[in-house]
């Protein structure tokens, strides 16, 4: 096999980061924008030890999942990459990821149910951060996701995943700011003001928080357009400004400061009410939380009487904060210092008085603790878990660990530590946080 040469080749399945896998003479390939059980005609573009990478050419036989994307960007935009699968089948893919990770890296064979829908699988998702940049001649300003692969900007009139006022908001900016000469980011040069556009959307109260993030201090302009954007839309409670002068992709710098009225909106869950700021971390999907948080309590209140939880890398404690009711006590621990301090002023509004919210690493938490819980809830983020970090979670619990991850492959990595180790690994349940994406959420039940 060489690059360059065409073949026809049928589909198999989707790989974790939603190719398509097909096999030339055993030999795997995977394809983008390819559906299973697809007939295709693509061209090697590059060959590895193990696997050689494909472009799809013609679509000669179309599976009979494909269907036409409900958005007209799809194909350019990077954001849902598997939208062209009708949403049933989407999940029946999903479910069959996560096993066959699971299997691969874990040596882990348990059944894996039907991933659990999103309610919402249109305008479901309710944070939105967009790249800004600005054309070279007409200094037009383009707000949008990148194409795939690439750091050009697709500029997005319309996306229909996310609330419509996120739309009108980042049109209204887009215009403003030309109007207003204020210029947009150029990351090969590190010039321009205006970076990121990020908006926090109450799924609760339908407002929104918009964050201006600058390559820069504030200007009197920028200020106008911050002014401008809170008189035009009453959807719109605050406008912030974030200032970020490095040469990253990470979006938000260090300092954040509200430009006009509020700095959070408010968030329910599991009858809490939560201030979502600009710097929070928080589902972009709430219902889809909500369905994650129900299913543990569910688990809770199906096996123990008033446990005793720790809550690890817990953000804000939106999960130990939704368990509060059905626990004795809960621990919770969380490196970010701001997602603390929110997190206890969340804990006083709500009248919780069983929770201890406490800042620093996990690990170093761990290593201190002489109390025993009866469960462990470990919530990492994409990179898991150390293997100390499982070690000492395993001694601390009496009784369940809960495992909640966004990343299939890390999870699989630190399930096989923890079965190494003795634990009983007793169910998967993926849930649907990113519709049309191939990212999973996993909540697994294990007895230690």
């Amino acid at each position: 096999m060489n690059t360059g040469e065409i073949y026809e080749v049928h589909i198999e399945k989707l790989s974790s980061t939603g190719s398509g896998i097909a096999r030339i003479d055993g030999f795997v390939v995977f394809v983008p924008d390819t559906c299973p059980q697809d007939k295709v005609k693509i061209k090697i573009v590059k060959v590895n030890k193990n696997f050689a990478n494909g472009e799809l050419i013609e679509i000669i036989e179309p599976s009979k999942h494909r269907v036409t994307p409900f958005c007209p960007m799809q194909k350019i935009c990077g954001a849902c990459q598997i939208q062209f699968i009708d949403y049933d089948y989407q999940l029946e893919i999903k479910s069959e990821i996560v096993k066959d990770v699971l299997h691969s890296i874990g040596n882990i064979d348990i059944e894996v149910p039907k991933v659990i829908p999103s309610p919402d699988i249109k305008n479901y998702r309710h944070k939105i951060q967009y790249p800004i940049s600005q054309t070279k001649n007409s200094k037009r300003i383009l707000a949008g996701y990148y194409k795939p692969s690439t750091h050009d900007i697709v500029n997005i009139k319309y996306c229909p995943i996310q609330p419509e006022i996120c739309d009108k908001i980042i049109d209204f900016i887009r215009n403003k700011a030309q109007e207003l000469k204020i210029s947009g980011y150029n990351e090969k040069e590190h010039t321009g003001i205006l970076r990121h556009v990020v908006i926090r959307h109450s799924a609760e109260n339908q407002n929104c928080l918009v964050t201006l993030v600058l390559n820069g201090d504030l200007t009197k302009n920028i200020g106008i357009l911050a002014q401008k954007l809170y008189d035009s839309f009453e959807q719109v409670v605050g406008v912030c400004v974030n200032i970020n002068t490095k040469r990253t992709n990470v979006i938000l710098g260090n300092k954040t400061q509200c430009v006009c009225g509020k700095n959070y909106i408010e968030e329910n869950m599991c009858g809490n009410t939560f201030h979502i700021g600009a710097e929070t971390f928080f589902q972009v999907n709430p219902k889809s939380a909500q369905n994650i948080f129900n299913y543990i309590k569910d688990f809770i209140n199906a096996n123990y009487h008033k446990p005793a939880i720790l809550d690890a890398y817990a953000g804000i404690s939106a999960i130990g904060i939704c368990l509060s009711d059905v626990a004795k006590k809960v621990v919770s621990i969380e490196e970010n210092l701001k997602s603390v301090e929110l997190a206890k002023d969340t804990a006083e509004m709500n009248n919780i008085s069983n929770i201890d919210i406490y800042g620093g690493d996990a690990e170093d938490f761990f290593k201190k603790q002489k109390q025993k819980f009866d469960i462990v809830i470990l919530d990492p983020p994409r990179k898991g878990c150390t293997p100390d970090s499982l070690s000492y979670a395993m001694e601390l619990c009496k009784g369940h660990i809960i495992y909640v991850s966004c990343n299939p492959a890390t999870l699989a990595r630190d399930l096989k530590i923890l079965k190494d180790n003795g634990c009983t690994i007793k169910s998967v349940q993926p849930f649907d946080m990113f519709c049309h994406t191939y990212h999973i959420e996993n909540v697994v039940i294990i007895e230690v």
